[in-house]
């Protein structure tokens, strides 16, 4: 999904109203109770919260000029992994064995076998249509962020085929954005300016 993510991809970039930041944050909420205790630190009530639509029906919250989630229309939000990173126990995990992880770095989906493997670990509580933390066997922070395509239990049962979609993986195009500036005018809609700043890959 970011394998060449750039600015191009952002079609459009806006100051939520009130009403929206409120389900934006109600939503994160509920899907992430983890992060509640520092979820006004993330998401200020006070600061503007700034929602990018790119292509694909993909959208990016920003706060501070900092992506921190992201969608597909209107499905479940995830973090990126630089969040998850700094909040590592907020998404159920998935593990993939060590033949998995360069084929994983290089977009491709998950498939069944990588998680079935002795060098792999399910979850069974994980339903379908989950978003997931996909670790890697011998490595301490998640490599991806996925959405899986069937449940833990029929992962493990199938065994065949992709089990998770591979939403989001260190060294995409959204890992390497780091800030994503906008200029804010003075009817209250923030477009893009045409400054990107990238960090340097880190793994």
């Amino acid at each position: 999904m970011f394998k060449k993510f750039s600015s191009e991809d952002v079609s459009s970039q806006n100051q939520v109203k009130a009403s929206v930041q409120r389900k934006i944050r109600q939503s994160i909420a509920e899907e992430y109770p983890g992060l509640e205790p520092v979820l006004d630190d993330l998401l200020p009530k006070k600061a503007p919260l700034i929602v990018a639509k790119c292509q694909n029906h993909l959208n990016l919250v920003l706060v501070n000029s900092v992506p921190l989630f992201f969608n597909i229309r209107d499905g479940p939000y995830m973090p990126t992994l630089r969040l998850l990173h700094q909040y590592p126990n907020i998404m159920k995990k998935l593990q993939v064995d060590r033949g998995a992880i360069r084929f994983v770095l290089a977009g491709a989906n998950i498939m069944c076998p990588g998680l079935t493997s002795p060098g792999g670990a399910l979850d069974d509580e994980v339903d379908a249509e989950t978003p997931v933390a996909i670790m890697a066997e011998g490595k301490q922070h998640a490599l991806a962020i996925g959405f899986t395509k069937m449940s833990a239990k029929d992962i493990r049962a199938i065994n065949k085929g992709i089990g998770v979609d591979n939403m989001h993986y260190l060294n995409d195009g959204l890992w390497k954005v780091f800030i994503l500036n906008y200029v804010v005018f003075g009817n209250g809609a923030a477009r893009m300016s045409i400054f990107w700043e990238q960090l340097l890959c880190q793994l």
